[in-house]
């Protein structure tokens, strides 16, 4: 057992056949069409696949593109909705930082991984970012520094004055 996984009695068949497409979606994007690095994702609501997706990091010259991400944002515009509630994510690799905080914010109820990482390391070090992040701001790579905060502050009272302001 490695250092995240769970007992096998709380990971189902179905669970598993999830995940054998989103490493399908790994191989796709990696080895078979070159799009990004080797990462694929599926989401699942209520039993049911709403969207896959693999990396597309060098296809779109975009460093958000990872598959989870791009899985989150196609079950969003599929159900019109960025709640997702109840969802559950199926990735061929351990979130990296970003993804999991749009896991989060999508409101996704479980995550699964193949891939640590470890398994990627040399070619994909989210671990070094995540041990940047939890440094303080001045000890980080790229040292964060408020400004204008008084500026920002009355735009956010503006904004919580009006009634139907977006909460999420």
């Amino acid at each position: 057992m490695n250092r995240h996984e769970g007992s096998d009695q709380d990971v189902t068949d179905q669970d598993r056949a999830f995940m054998r497409l989103a490493i399908q979606e790994m191989k796709k994007a990696g080895l078979i069409e070159k799009t990004g690095g080797p990462f694929g994702a599926v989401i699942v609501l209520d039993g049911a696949v709403i969207a896959s997706a693999g990396n597309r990091v060098i296809q779109d010259n975009d460093p958000t593109a990872h598959a989870e991400i791009n899985a989150i944002r196609s079950a969003c515009r599929k159900l019109g909705t960025y709640d997702l509630t109840g969802a559950i994510l199926y990735s061929s690799g351990e979130c990296c930082p970003m993804c999991y905080a749009a896991a989060y914010w999508a409101r996704i109820g479980r995550i699964f991984y193949a891939a640590d990482w470890k398994d990627c390391a040399d070619f994909y070090d989210d671990e070094r970012l995540a041990q940047d992040m939890i440094k303080p701001y001045h000890q980080r790579a790229l040292t964060p520094r408020q400004i204008l905060q008084g500026e920002a502050q009355t735009v956010c009272q503006a904004f919580r004055n009006i009634p139907d302001g977006a909460r999420y």
